[in-house]
């Protein structure tokens, strides 16, 4: 319930948004009648319409788009006509005249209630609200689980929070409304300038302003109050929102076994049954496994994701138990989730798990079917199974690895495997520990659906492309320069010369990059210099590099001490997509 109330919270603060102004004249269309019969039915078909298409949005398919593309069509046609009966009274009784003679009245203007609701449905397939914290939340839990009840849920209580808002100030409204028409005697005149505002919205939304200039006007304030409810009541804090996922470093989120007064692991609890490991596109390393399979093994189950520096950092320790407990009867299973689309593609995936080295069976979990089975919701999350099948202990994020070896080591013991031999761990390059303790930066996605700290003057404009002007940043700001388009996951240069600029404190820096239809040349610079001896992985001391592939990138790594530094990578060509900073 309390990520339900989220929703709707998130929803009512969609009122101060300046996305919310293209819908506004549809509503106060309505404010000179009876609430109960027209207002309230159109705000409910709002909600139902936004929901609903929301809903099929997280199919993804392109039936899908053409579907939303054409009920807009019809929904912007339908609107247009309902501004020009409000406009030209003449047109409105010509055009009513059939309904009238079967007795409709007035559902021709939109009085009626089949009328309200009609035209609430065209409000919602036209609604496109400014993608915030929690709507960003709630549309990446659904691209994760797809449609479902829940998924559908959570976005129509989040449209209720909207039509909640908007039915205050359409009381508000219709109480001024008569007041102006019975003290004034402008109630034809007001009918007429409602007509107005309803063709000038209408032809915002036809022209793309809703999710163009007013989207660069979306209220910084507005943000900040989000991300301080997701703070109190989102994944980590008071309520558990199962749909979202999130990536986790720094110390151990889960604690180890507990220990005797002798320091011998206490026993360790039942957290419940293995699920089978059905629904994986593929398999790598292994033909596909079931759990009746592994039963009489010990199994470690960890869920990751090639571009997630988390998960590169914990693979070291994974790849160590495998090499030492396999003979023993440990099966590791790399559960492959993909956060990014490109890293559904098995081609992709295959290359990084033959470059990582790894050995063991890796499911491609593309679909979130596995995900799902464990209620899992981080990368990397680690799931301990013993020999009966029985999850024994889950840990989620960096760090914990001693305890997560004890863990293994007593899960084999009470198999009959005891261990003589500990695992031998060598952690270099991409996958070297973090600094922890230095890094003052968190992990920053440049995708609009999840964007935080951007400091363009211009705001990000979703799926156009524009030019971007930089501006002074301070830390963990950044911003675009040139011309780019910013999608749901990524920003995409589309003119050559454009650049990325950030604000950060850390040891390492890493930015997730994937080129276009050819490699990418670009140029780092750390303070408006060359990173020298502090130059990432796949730069060279000059700050030269090529964006090759899909992958996480390494840019930046200090020699010396940690302090805040201005990032900037300029592309020498377009096509190339930034999707995330990293840091640690």
């Amino acid at each position: 319930m309390a990520l339900v109330f989220l929703a709707w919270l998130g929803g009512v603060l969609t009122i101060l948004s300046p996305c919310i102004l293209p819908v506004l004249p549809f509503v106060f269309a309505r404010a000179g009648k009876p609430f109960w019969t027209n207002g309230l039915p159109m705000l409910g078909g709002m909600a139902l319409a936004f929901s609903a298409v929301a809903s099929l949005a997280a199919l993804g398919g392109g039936w899908a788009v053409a579907a939303n593309g054409w009920g807009r069509g019809i929904a912007l046609a339908l609107l247009g006509a309902f501004g020009l009966m409000l406009l030209f009274p003449a047109l409105s009784e010509r055009l009513t005249r059939p309904l009238v003679a079967l007795g409709n009245r007035s559902a021709g203007q939109g009085e009626g209630l089949l009328g309200s609701v009609a035209l609430g449905v065209a409000t919602g397939l036209l609604w496109a609200p400014c993608a915030g914290p929690i709507l960003g939340l709630i549309l990446t839990g659904a691209a994760l689980n797809g449609a479902s009840l829940a998924t559908t849920g959570l976005l129509f209580a989040y449209a209720l929070g909207a039509a909640t808002a908007l039915a205050v100030a359409l009381l508000a409204g219709g109480r001024v409304f008569a007041l102006m028409k019975r003290g004034l005697g402008i109630g034809e005149g007001l009918r007429r300038g409602l007509g107005a505002l309803v063709l000038v919205g209408v032809a915002a939304i036809a022209l793309g302003l809703d999710t163009g200039v007013l989207t660069r006007l979306s209220t910084a304030s507005t943000n900040r109050l989000e991300a301080a409810l997701l703070s109190r009541f989102g994944p980590d804090g008071g309520a558990v929102m199962q749909a979202a996922p999130a990536m986790t470093g720094g110390p151990a989120m889960m604690a180890g076994p507990a220990m005797t007064a002798k320091g011998q692991p206490e026993a360790l609890p039942v957290e419940g049954q293995m699920p089978d490991l059905t629904g994986a596109v593929q398999w790598l390393n292994s033909p596909p496994l079931t759990a009746a399979q592994l039963r009489g093994k010990v199994v470690l189950i960890d869920f990751w994701t090639y571009s997630c520096i988390n998960c590169l950092r914990a693979l070291p320790h994974v790849q160590a138990w495998d090499a030492a407990y396999r003979d023993k009867g440990l099966v590791v299973i790399g559960v492959h989730a993909p956060e990014f689309a490109f890293e559904k593609d098995p081609a992709n995936v295959a290359k990084a798990v033959k470059d990582l080295g790894l050995t063991y069976p890796v499911a491609l979990d593309n679909d979130y079917a596995l995900w799902r089975a464990f209620s899992n919701r981080y990368w990397p999350a680690h799931y301990f199974v013993d020999a009966k099948g029985q999850i024994r202990h889950h840990h989620f994020g960096e760090g914990g690895y001693e305890e997560s070896e004890q863990v293994i080591r007593t899960l084999l013991a009470e198999a009959g495997q005891a261990p003589d031999t500990k695992a031998q761990v060598q952690a270099a390059g991409v996958s070297a520990p973090a600094d922890m303790q230095d890094v003052a930066s968190p992990e920053t996605y440049l995708g609009h659906a999840r964007a935080s700290g951007n400091l363009n003057p211009e705001g990000l404009i979703a799926d156009q492309s524009h030019r971007y002007t930089a501006p002074d940043l301070r830390l963990n700001e950044w911003a675009l320069a040139g011309d780019w388009t910013v999608g749901v996951e990524a920003a995409q240069l589309t003119a050559p010369g454009g650049s990325v600029t950030m604000r950060f404190h850390a040891r390492d820096l890493h930015l997730v990059l994937a080129p276009g239809a050819a490699p990418v040349p670009f140029t780092v610079t750390i303070d408006g210099q060359p990173p020298g001896a502090d130059a990432g992985l796949d730069v060279d001391a000059a700050g030269r590099g090529t964006v090759t592939e899909d992958r996480l990138y390494q840019l930046y790594r200090a020699k010396g001490p940690v302090a805040d530094h201005l990032f900037e990578i300029r592309f020498d060509a377009p096509g190339v997509r930034a999707f995330a900073f990293t840091f640690g």
